[in-house]
Order: structure tokens, then C-alpha cells, then sequence
């Protein structure tokens, strides 16, 4: 069972995790932030492993979780390159509770009870409304790549709630989720791509504080799978798509509709009869 305090730093890793999204997509180049936001995460993933030791007993998960991860972040790149924060974000996490409640079903024995399976449906209304609320205007990629976010995020959190138990110790798992995050630099200068370091002091300080919000949004998330089941902590997480259709609206310019409020309200309901049943 979630605690009220649990269920406190849940709703506030929602509103961190819509911010660092936000970030990123109002980047100049979401590739270049991107790097950036990695290289500020591995980083501080680093100084958490030299302060709680190595995940030794979560090894599997943690490289598991880092390639899902990986994943996660170039489909956000790709996702972001055409599609409004506000269009895309919400499919993307609206998505995923549905597919981790599944997944807790399955292999962790957390079944779902009718009000779940309400939520899903909810959920996947919500996603045919945000689609409808583009019709016409939705590029052709915007979707499949969110959809395919979606189930990244699905999986990486299924990984991580596994992980985070065998691990014993948050705070080293967590560390060696992101320190994994360096691949990514250390890749571009093995392929001396020298230029993708190449960024306005401006732009570095944004996307980093980006990296550095994502990771205490998902160390929060991690703290709660300890104890709380995957289900309820994917759907509470994932009331962030209220929190982005407001920043994408103050801060991207992004048009917000009546439909789109709809849609996410719709989305954000879905998630939470998800977790309702835990």
C-alpha cells in the first residue's frame, strides 16, 4: 500500500517528470539536449554509486533497465522532433499504466479487479481523443513513436520494480540506472561526433537541469516500488500529462483545446481507477 506521504512524492515526481519533458522539447535541438541531459545524469548516477556501493544483487536489472532506457530516451528524441508536447506526452504516458498493470498482473501476482480494467479503457478512449483532436494535423510519425514510448516506459518500469526489491538499496540501484546513461556521450566521441557537444551556455544549463530534474523524478518513483505495487505507482505517475498540457500551453505556445483537456482529464482518470485497485 501506497502511504499518503508516498503517494505526495508520486504526485510531485509527475509534475518534476512533465517539466524535464518540457525541457526537452522546447530545446533547439532535442538530440544535442538530450546528450546533455545524459551526460548530467550519468554523472550524478556516478557520485550515488560512490556514496552507496554497487547494486551487486540488481546487476541483471540495472543493465536491463539502462538499455530500455536508452531506448526510452531516442524515442523521446524522435517523438519530439515533429510532435507538440502536448499531443504526444500523453499517449506516450497514458499507455504505459495500462501495460504495467498488465505486466504486475503477469509476473508479479498484482491482478487486475474491474475497476482496473475500466481504467484501461479510459485510458486507450483518452488516447483515440488526443488522435482525434489531430486529425488532419498529425504527422505520420507522432503517433507510432509515442505509442512506442509508451511501451518502453512500460517496461523499463516493470524492470525497475523488480530490480529496486532485489537490489535492498534504492539509492545504488537508482545510480546504477543513470550512471548507464553515459553510453550515450561516450558513444558520440567514439564516433567523433565532436559537434554534438557543441552548445550555447544557455542550452547546456537548460538541458542539464532537465537531466538533473528527470533523475529526482524517477529516483522518487523507485523509492515508491520498493514497497508499493507497479501498478499504482505507474498510474499515479502518470497524472504528469495534466502538468504538460498546461507547461506545453504557457511555455511551448501550444494550442490548448477544449478536446486535448478532455482527453488528458480522460487519461489521467483512466490511470487512476489503474491504481485504484492496489
Amino acid at each position: 500500500m501506497l502511504t499518503p506521504f508516498a503517494i505526495g512524492l508520486v504526485l510531485s515526481a509527475a509534475l518534476l517528470h512533465a517539466g524535464w519533458n518540457a525541457l526537452l522539447r522546447g530545446g533547439t535541438d532535442r538530440a544535442q539536449s538530450m546528450l546533455v541531459m545524459n551526460i548530467a545524469v550519468g554523472v550524478a548516477g556516478l557520485a550515488m554509486l560512490a556514496v552507496a556501493g554497487l547494486p551487486s544483487s540488481a546487476a541483471v536489472y540495472v543493465v536491463a533497465s539502462g538499455v530500455l532506457h536508452l531506448i526510452y530516451n531516442a524515442l523521446l528524441v524522435l517523438m519530439y522532433r515533429s510532435g507538440d508536447l502536448g499531443e504526444t506526452y500523453p499517449v506516450a504516458r497514458g499507455t504505459s499504466p495500462a501495460l504495467v498493470a498488465l505486466g504486475g498482473s503477469l509476473f508479479a501476482g498484482e491482478w487486475m479487479g474491474l475497476m482496473a480494467s475500466v481504467g484501461i479503457g479510459l485510458v486507450c478512449t483518452g488516447i483515440f481523443m488526443l488522435a482525434a483532436a489531430r486529425a488532419g494535423r498529425l504527422h505520420a510519425m507522432n503517433l507510432p513513436a509515442a505509442l512506442a514510448t509508451g511501451v518502453s516506459i512500460a517496461a523499463y518500469t516493470i524492470v525497475d520494480g523488480f530490480g529496486v526489491r532485489a537490489s535492498g538499496n534504492w539509492v545504488a540501484y537508482v545510480g546504477g540506472i543513470f550512471a548507464f546513461f553515459l553510453v550515450m556521450p561516450l558513444w558520440y566521441l567514439a564516433r567523433r561526433r565532436f559537434a554534438m557537444f557543441v552548445m550555447s551556455p544557455v542550452e547546456v544549463a537548460k538541458a542539464a537541469s532537465g537531466g538533473l530534474i528527470s533523475l529526482a523524478a524517477y529516483g522518487a518513483i523507485i523509492w515508491a516500488m520498493q514497497t508499493g505495487s507497479m501498478g499504482a505507482v505507474s498510474a499515479l505517475r502518470e497524472t504528469s500529462v495534466l502538468f504538460a498540457a498546461l507547461l506545453g500551453a504557457i511555455f511551448l505556445n501550444e494550442r490548448l483545446t477544449g478536446l486535448r483537456i478532455a482527453a488528458c482529464c480522460v487519461i489521467a482518470a483512466g490511470a487512476a481507477c489503474v491504481g485504484w485497485h492496489f
